[in-house]
């Protein structure tokens, strides 16, 4: 069952002041970070708060808002069965830097946004297609994708 922790927030304001924002959601904590921010954020939540697992780094396009990507951080507390959700806003040209230090689990999900979104992830080790050809033209989550694809083989 999750519990989450009730005052995560009051101590992530406390460490971070105004660099983060609250976000409204009725299943978990949920905030927003400004991606210079974000490391300093998450490291807190590994190091001080004991969010041990990334369970997913998610990608959303908001095509033809600017920043273009928002990169959503599901992170677990075991030992409280707590969960809490970080959100950043990436522009198209923005490389956002790897979790995969913090929790090498998040290797895949990072190559996944890599793939399907095209966002480029700095220092991750080994950033390439999970999913798609090598060759492949294009990032088919994308808003922008053609709708018929790019390739017919």
């Amino acid at each position: 069952m999750n519990q989450n922790d009730p005052d995560i927030m009051a101590r992530l304001h406390d460490q971070f002041a105004d660099k983060i924002e609250d976000v409204n959601a009725v299943d978990q904590p949920t905030l927003m970070v400004a991606l210079d921010d974000l490391i300093p954020v998450l490291t807190f939540l590994k190091t001080q708060e004991n969010y041990a697992m990334c369970l997913d780094v998610l990608a959303v396009d908001y095509l033809p808002s600017r920043p273009r990507f928002e990169l959503v951080y599901h992170l677990y507390q075991p030992w409280k069965r707590a969960r809490i959700r970080v959100k950043t806003r990436v522009a198209i040209d923005q490389s956002v830097p790897t979790v995969t230090t913090l929790w090498p689990g998040a290797n895949w999900p990072e190559r996944e946004a890599f793939d399907l979104f095209g966002i480029v992830f700095s220092g991750h080790p080994d950033l390439k297609r999970i999913y798609l050809p090598e060759d492949w033209d294009g990032h088919p989550l994308r808003k922008d994708y053609p709708l018929t694809g790019t390739r017919i083989d």
